[in-house]
């Protein structure tokens, strides 16, 4: 997950070899966008952390993730250590608990037992440095020719990404916990013409722009742009559906190991594993827990919380497969009529709620077919927002990659053990989720939020 990569600011690499944004970005606008991205994420992690007591606060409710006030100051601790002193200069304030917060020092296992900030000193804490983060901001210069870190705000945008990267880790702790229901939100809108969806739309083959070298809050791994051949293939219009993957149940997917890697199947047998996280069945029918409350499984909503050992043997038994990773890119950004890539599948405008479900606004995925304002030229639905979407490839660094502005955001995690999910959820903020976006994971995890869609070559 992307949301324990960011160390101390101490590791900061040869900026100088970062691209730079391409000119035309108004500082004033940017600025304004750092401000509204800033609040907005600290509007969120107030919420998912005002909404619990303080012992929900402080316990561990799985080992897989951190005390949720682990988080809090964690938040703080980051945006102390890239604003206040890499950024603004400013004296170190606690640099007493730069350890007790940096991520890759301690797994989430072990942090319960550190001598943490308690709730109040770690809410007290976060605000004391946002608020001398804001009054460097205001007077930041963010103009082309400054420093890397400033130059379009781009240290102001990381950290609002880092912060709602995290918020997106504590709602997936929310999911996990036992507790009462402390989260509730409005349901997605319906689709208005699902049943007239194909089930697959054909993109052409050929070469298309990946990645960016224009975004100004891009992260090293989504940089530079560069051209990338993909043969025609078919996709699914929208994400597998939890109907579709109960097909695949019913048909003994759990226990075939045909449909199976290895590592998978090793992991199938081992957990006893029949269903996707928090399914469990009633008599002849399947329920599932979602944020404390116990629902029946909605068949045309997308299957969610699947590793992508699951999301593999089933596009095996489907007789299909995952899609790589540039197929996704190009069916979700490529404009046939401009041989342009867009910022998003609807075009460059930002994220509006209309055209994808972001944001933690519903606390679900929407049905497939919905947004149907949020489509693709390929004619794709869904791509963002509602649920990540695994892919077939490794996390690999692009031709050119150069890390900026430190090694372990992205570079220690390259390699075929981190498997590439794209597009995005309804726990994403639309200032972390963009079309060139990348997340990756170990391909055993299914606590985050993450489905899929399948593909075959054309």
């Amino acid at each position: 997950m992307t949301d324990d990569r960011t160390p101390s600011a101490s590791s900061l690499t040869a900026p100088d070899g970062f691209p730079p944004s391409p000119g035309g970005h108004d500082p004033e606008v940017l600025r304004q966008r750092a401000l509204d991205a800033l609040l907005t994420a600290r509007a969120r992690t107030t919420a998912l952390t005002d909404s619990v007591d303080e012992g929900e606060l402080t316990a561990q409710h799985s080992p897989l993730m951190s005390p949720l006030v682990w988080d809090l100051a964690h938040i703080g601790n980051q945006e102390e250590q890239w604003l206040l002193r890499a950024v603004g200069g400013r004296q170190a304030l606690r640099p007493e608990i730069d350890g007790l917060y940096d991520a890759f020092e301690h797994p989430r296992a072990a942090r319960p037992s550190l001598p943490l900030l308690a709730p109040a000193e770690a809410r007290t804490y976060a605000s004391d440095v946002r608020g001398r983060a804001l009054d460097i901001l205001e007077a930041a210069p963010l103009h082309e020719g400054g420093r890397p870190l400033e130059r379009a705000g781009f240290a102001f945008g990381m950290i609002a990404q880092h912060e709602q990267q995290h918020d997106e880790t504590m709602l997936i702790t929310h999911q996990l916990r036992s507790g009462p229901v402390a989260l509730t939100a409005p349901a997605p809108p319906e689709p208005t013409d699902a049943a007239s969806l194909p089930g697959e739309v054909l993109v052409p083959g050929g070469s298309f722009t990946m990645g960016t070298s224009a975004e100004p809050w891009a992260l090293d791994n989504e940089r530079p742009a560069h051209r990338r051949e993909v043969a025609a293939f078919h996709l699914d219009t929208a994400p597998v559906t939890c109907g579709a993957y109960r097909r695949f149940m019913a048909d003994g997917g759990y226990t075939d190991p045909r449909w199976w890697a290895p590592e998978g199947w090793d992991m199938v047998r081992e957990h006893g594993l029949e269903a996707p996280l928090f399914w469990h069945r009633d008599g002849g029918q399947w329920l599932r827990r979602r944020f404390g409350a116990t629902e029946p499984v909605p068949d045309d909503e997308p299957v969610l919380h699947v590793s992508w050992y699951e999301a593999d043997a089933y596009a095996r038994w489907a007789g299909r497969r995952l899609p790589t990773e540039a197929e996704w890119e190009k069916a979700a950004r490529h404009d046939p009529a401009t041989g342009r890539s867009l910022r998003y599948p609807w075009g460059d405008t930002d994220p509006t709620p209309e055209q994808a479900n972001l944001g933690q606004r519903h606390l679900r995925p929407a049905r497939a077919g919905a947004y149907p304002a949020g489509r693709a030229p390929s004619g794709a639905g869904q791509l963002i927002g509602d649920v990540w979407e695994w892919t077939s490839s490794d996390f690999l660094p692009y031709p050119g990659f150069v890390a900026f502005p430190y090694r372990e955001y992205s570079e220690v995690f390259f390699g075929p053990g981190h498997k590439v999910l794209r597009g995005g959820s309804f726990a994403v903020d639309q200032v972390a989720c963009r079309g060139t976006f990348r997340n990756w994971d170990l391909p055993v995890r299914r606590q985050i939020f993450s489905g899929f869609r399948t593909a075959r070559d054309a």
